[in-house]
């Protein structure tokens, strides 16, 4: 991204080829460094000596450009690495169709040549890459980009050229301008890792088809959104032909709805369309302080205002409920004509005293989120007016204010006031309501990076045991599915309550059954090759006697045996009918995604879930906030409160199950799907109706292949300290406060020890990074201990940083300044170098100060060596793989 050479191999005079393009756009785009053609059969291109091949370049560049066939593509690579160059754009197209002599691909040979030299390489089949700030324009784009704070990365090669084009024409400006093409090696999560930390990125823009490796993905992703907004537009929203799913959850589960889950989780916002994209970063850029989906709107006319709430209830918004003072002080404002609640209509004659004297009491109520001023031109009050008498009241707000200017000609000095005082202005009602609404998606989804569930349950029992032991037995008789009651079992052994059943192998069986349950009872076919049991007519219900049990024995297994003859039948299940008036149906379930592994679903259930199609997703591991926010995105979440039709459901207990589901998916990864439909709800809890489980010994489930790594709870330790014990165990989102106290309890000079410079308290920013870890490639040991008044606080934290390989990571220790030299460091950094060299990392680096005796003596003891020397700091590294 920031090379101080650049050669471009294929580099060429032929008219509107790849290569002249090239050459031209790197010529003319401003860089300052080094530029080398290199060309076999011309000693000049574009008018500058050129290079007949690798070898003869007066050094390795740091950015090699390639624009050859695809045959020659793998033993460039191999030349540039030897040469000693690391980072190569791969613009050639058709590698992944060419064969070489060897039987591989160009691009497997391709990715074998550069692997020994480390060396990356973006593309291949990509338009290349433009960082306007250097003037460095390495691509086939027919125009240069803007110097700017937005980094755009793409999949698509003509998009990247098309959004070029319309940015250049509406004066946006690019850190970064990048095309990922086919993403052989650098992907999403390569540039995310990157420009999540550039100083020159205020925000991250995305066009994307799919990703590679999840995990790494959500990991970068989640790290880039804590710092700086990421803003994508994923193709492919609508859906695809339904693949043969064994259960509903499989056919609800569409790989949408599972980005739209993961883009949640990671902080990000989603938007529909590429121009919403610059929309959305420029709203962000100007707005942050949305908590709510409760907007207030004022218009001088009431048919904007009737259209901007239109677009509000449509996306999911809400309108803010004006408080009995807020009426009271507009009445004394505005004509007895006005509208006299939200949308507040201040009438087409408005003079513009009436807008700052309506704002006043709108941005005083506190229920309302923010605020929607519409403006209509009118000969009476020109739009830069009410600019000039609003903008320092509305930029002074407690809460948001947008602001929609209609109109064009007339509009454009109110638009350079309100830019001026950092406002964002809108063209249309609808527009300004996306943006409200994407401010309020965006605080929604970043409070989603504060949670850390647990990787071991804390509310319940389980008895994982049991669970492996009923999907072995499955298994080793070659089957996919569990039965019924094997599936209740399973579902037990998770503390999820079900419905009492048993098994009756024949029709004899079922009287004493029905004496032991009691009636009324429901019958169903039980056989491990009828998924869907109302299909073949094998369910059926509220049986009140022992006559009527032996005959609806007798027809579930005459129209089983005719509609399924290829089925084996293992008996018919008997359970116990449940009553649940008043109770909701309901649909819970885990289903594997391709690419991001085990997800959670769920939403209203019963015989026609598909159909309705009311359902939200979730990447596990949940807690119970992150259930609650699963239930919330469905329909049914707002019928489960109404107590007009139905007792108001025990949110509580159904959070919980939800929790129980994820913490199966976590240790089961034999479970490739679950559906519990019905699940009932009501005010007394939860309690599964039915269930079938698909099983898979190769299924790529279970926490290891979770997308989001869960809080490691295995990892708490308690020692002893002093007269007592304290907990080591890895930081939470939660322990912001008090990691706010133990820093401020440190002196100027351990602060500086740590931090290489002068530090009194940590910017807000930096606390949440500090706190907010990704635990895949980042680890905090923090020793916590309690107070006098038996508060716990936090005595001493030891922290490590991987890079993307996990080849290095870099540590940093700092233990409260009264608690130094009583073992309290060793026992952190130890732990924290074990745990290291348990994720597999080879090499454990850090910077002390020379003069920190202390340290380098607890360095030493624990195996570090120095390696270097700049200044008045000391390079240590310790070999954890030796």
């Amino acid at each position: 991204m920031k090379p101080r050479s650049v050669a471009v191999i294929g580099a060429s005079d032929r008219p509107h080829s790849v290569g002249a393009t090239v050459i031209r756009n790197v010529l003319s785009g401003g860089f300052k460094g080094s530029i080398w053609p290199v060309n076999l059969r011309h000693s000049t291109v574009a008018g500058e000596r050129a290079y007949r091949s690798v070898d003869k370049l007066p050094e390795a560049p740091d950015l090699a450009v390639i624009c050859t066939p695809p045959q020659t593509v793998p033993e460039l690579i191999a030349q540039l690495g030897a040469f000693g160059t690391r980072a190569v754009a791969v613009l050639t197209a058709g590698l992944d169709a060419t064969t070489l002599d060897d039987g591989r691909t160009a691009v497997a040979a391709m990715l074998d040549a550069a692997k020994p030299y480390c060396l990356r390489i973006l593309g291949p089949n990509c338009v290349g890459l433009l960082v306007p700030g250097i003037g460095l324009n390495a691509s086939f784009a027919h125009v240069n980009a803007r110097p700017g704070e937005l980094a755009f990365i793409s999949q698509s090669g003509a998009l990247t050229t098309a959004m070029l084009d319309w940015a250049r024409a509406n004066q946006f400006g690019f850190s970064h301008f990048l095309s990922l093409g086919n993403s052989a090696d650098i992907d999403f999560g390569d540039l995310l890792d990157y420009l999540g930390s550039d100083a020159d990125t205020r925000a991250i823009l995305l066009y994307m088809e799919s990703v590679g490796p999840a995990r790494k993905f959500m990991s970068a992703a989640r790290a880039a959104a804590r710092n700086k907004p990421v803003i994508v537009v994923k193709a492919g929203r609508s859906p695809l032909a339904a693949k043969a799913a064994a259960s509903h959850t499989g056919a609800l589960a569409g790989v949408d709805a599972v980005y739209d889950a993961a883009f949640r989780r990671a902080g990000m916002l989603r938007v529909d369309t590429t121009r919403e994209l610059f929309g959305a970063a420029e709203t962000l850029a100007r707005i942050r302080g949305v908590r709510g989906d409760r907007l207030a709107i004022m218009s001088n006319g009431g048919g904007p205002a009737v259209m901007a709430t239109d677009a509000l209830i449509r996306g999911g918004g809400r309108l803010a409920e004006l408080a009995p003072e807020t009426i009271e002080a507009l009445d004394a404002v505005l004509p007895a004509t006005w509208s006299h609640g939200n949308p507040v209509d201040i009438i087409g004659d408005a003079p513009v005293e009436r807008y700052p004297a309506a704002l006043r009491p709108l941005i005083a109520d506190r229920n309302a989120d923010a605020i929607l001023l519409i403006h209509a031109p009118t000969a009476i009050v020109p739009a830069e007016a009410v600019a000039r008498d609003c903008a320092q009241l509305m930029a002074e707000a407690p809460h948001p204010v947008l602001v929609c200017w209609l109109g064009a000609d007339s509009i454009t000095q109110a638009d350079a006031m309100l830019a001026r005082a950092g406002l964002p202005t809108f063209a249309t009602p609808e527009e300004a309501v996306t943006g409200f609404l994407q401010l309020v998606a965006y605080h929604e989804n970043q409070q989603q990076l504060l949670e850390s569930p647990p990787s071991l349950p804390q509310d319940f029992e389980r008895d994982p045991v049991a669970a492996r032991a009923i999907i072995a037995t499955a298994l080793s008789e070659g089957r996919t599915m569990l039965t019924e009651p094997e599936s209740k079992r399973l579902l037990a052994a998770y503390a999820i309550p079900v419905v009492e059943t048993e098994v009756a192998a024949s029709l004899e069986d079922l009287p004493a059954i029905g004496s032991r349950l009691g009636y009324p009872l429901a019958l169903k076919i039980n056989s491990p090759d009828i998924t869907h049991k109302t299909d073949v007519g094998g369910v059926v219900l509220d049986i009140g006697s022992e006559e009527l049990l032996l005959a609806a024995g007798e027809a579930v297994l005459a129209r089983a045996r005719k509609r399924r003859p290829d089925a084996r039948i293992e008996g018919l299940a008997v359970q116990k009918m449940i009553e649940h008036e008043g109770g909701h149906e309901l649909i819970a379930g885990i289903a594997t995604d391709a690419t991001f592994g085990p997800v959670l679903l769920f939403g209203q259930g019963g015989t026609a879930v598909e159909v309705i199609g009311d359902r939200a997703i979730a990447l596990p591991p949940l807690n119970p906030t992150l259930a609650r926010d699963l239930i919330g995105r469905t329909r049914v979440a707002r019928l489960l409160d109404d107590s007009r039709s139905h007792h108001p459901v025990n949110r509580e207990a159904l959070e919980l199950a939800l929790v129980k589901l994820s913490q199966l998916a976590a240790d089961l990864p034999e479970v490739a799907e679950l559906d519990i439909n019905p699940l009932v709800a009501d005010s007394r809890g939860v309690v599964a109706l039915d269930a079938r489980v698909r099983i898979d010994a190769a299924a790529p489930g279970g926490r290891d292949h979770f997308a989001i790594r869960p809080y490691p709870k295995e990892l708490e330790e308690t020692i002893e300290f002093g007269e007592g014990t304290v907990l080591l165990r890895p930081i939470r989102p939660e322990d912001r406060a008090k990691h706010e106290a133990f820093i401020a309890r440190n002196t100027p000079t351990d602060m500086h020890a740590r931090f290489f410079r002068m530090v009194r308290e940590l910017p807000a920013s930096e606390m949440a990074r500090f706190t907010q870890i990704d635990y895949e490639r980042e680890m905090a040991f923090i020793a916590v201990g309690r107070d006098d008044a038996g508060l716990e606080e936090t005595l001493g934290v030891a922290r490590a940083h991987a890079d993307a390989d996990n080849t290095e990571a870099e540590f940093a220790i700092i233990v409260r300044s009264d608690l130094k030299g009583k073992g309290l460091g060793a026992a952190l950094l130890t732990k924290l170098i074990d745990y290291c060299r348990s994720r597999g990392t080879s090499r454990l680096v850090g910077e002390v100060f020379a003069d920190n005796e202390r340290m380098l003596r607890l360095s030493r003891d624990c195996g570090f060596h120095i390696v270097g020397r700049h200044d008045a700091v000391v390079d240590l590294s310790l070999d954890l793989q030796a």
